[in-house]
């Protein structure tokens, strides 16, 4: 909201907001590449309901603790999603001021956003470790890896993520108040200039994203290790006489490194430039003065990178199974058999 003009005299505006020039914020407020992520953010609209339906019907030969960790990963991936179209890009680009602007609602809509981010960010650890568990840990997989244990620590992630993001709430002031109703959010000068707000921003950025992409790292190259000395131990006991034949263990290892490699790799690519941007801020008093300016490009290069991940996050592991390929297949088909069934009738 940096670029919002007021004025006392623009006529053409609706009456409880006659003090706002909605014309000049519009021009100056969504530069175009906002309409690229847009775009991007239906695209990753559509493809996490459709992930969460079809893995709500469980058809893909997922086990059901599986399932439950895909499905709230995929909720949180869609709650990022809506949170940053429905209550900052639809509103910037359709209706320059409307109810999404008070004060109240904005502060509402980011502190939302952070809580499915940091939601999205925790659930991937969880499910890592859960994979980890299940490789590297045969006796307490069967204790760990239940629907009921993927139950608690998906609520216990939301509940966590929900108490530590509410001060969010807090941080923001109105831009500006007309006939007693506030408007838009800006940032107190406080939350610069005092300890208490320091030390939460602080430990909001070790929280989210870098203890995940610690934790993530260090289950991956667990599992990793745990797998190629399993296989060297599986050779060495077939010995040579197998050799020519395929070894459907080793070939489901060798998948698992790959869907591990999978995650973590998108995880952390998506997540990267946001984390340079992140310690560039933390270290360096930055600012930008335009749209061409190298810290702003790198701003929103960062968040249409973070809004990719929330489509490829649970697609990387549920979109390489046969069965929910299949299933995909016939939910795209459904509306056309649908048509066609009416029409031949």
């Amino acid at each position: 909201y940096n670029h919002t003009l007021v004025t006392g005299n623009d006529t053409q505006n609706p009456d409880c907001l006659s003090g706002v020039n909605t014309g000049a914020f519009e021009r100056d407020a969504f530069p175009p590449n906002q309409i690229n992520k847009f775009v991007l953010s239906c695209l990753c609209l559509t493809g996490n309901l459709l992930t969460i339906v079809i893995l709500s019907r469980g058809n893909c030969g997922l086990s059901k603790c599986i399932t439950r960790y895909l499905v709230a990963m995929a909720t949180a991936d869609l709650l990022v999603v809506v949170a940053d179209v429905i209550l900052t890009r639809m509103n910037f680009l359709f209706y320059p001021v409307c109810f999404l602007d008070l004060t109240q609602i904005c502060a509402l809509g980011t502190s939302v956003q952070c809580v499915a981010a940091d939601c999205s960010a925790w659930l991937t650890v969880a499910f890592t470790f859960d994979r980890f568990v299940a490789i590297c840990c045969p006796r307490a997989n069967t204790t760990y890896s239940t629907k009921r244990t993927a139950a608690v620590v998906i609520g216990a992630i939301w509940a966590v993520s929900c108490a530590t993001n509410m001060p969010w709430y807090l941080a923001f002031e109105p831009w500006f108040v007309i006939r007693k109703v506030s408007w838009f959010c800006n940032t107190k000068e406080s939350f610069y200039t005092s300890l208490e707000w320091a030390v939460f921003n602080w430990v909001d950025i070790i929280l989210t994203p870098f203890i995940p992409f610690c934790l993530i790292l260090a289950l991956n190259t667990l599992t990793v290790r745990h797998i190629v000395a399993a296989n060297k131990v599986r050779r060495s006991l077939l010995g040579h006489s197998n050799a020519g034949s395929t070894d459907s263990e080793m070939e489901n290892r060798r998948n698992c490194v790959i869907l591990l490699f999978a995650i973590s790799g998108s995880f952390m690519l998506f997540w990267s430039a946001y984390v340079v941007y992140i310690i560039y801020g933390q270290i360096v008093n930055y600012y930008y003065t335009d749209y061409n300016h190298p810290i702003y490009i790198l701003y929103h290069t960062a968040i249409m990178l973070q809004l990719s991940n929330s489509a490829t996050n649970t697609c990387v592991y549920a979109v390489t199974q046969t069965k929910f390929r299949e299933e995909v297949k016939k939910a795209v088909k459904y509306p056309f058999l649908l048509m066609i069934k009416q029409f031949s009738q």
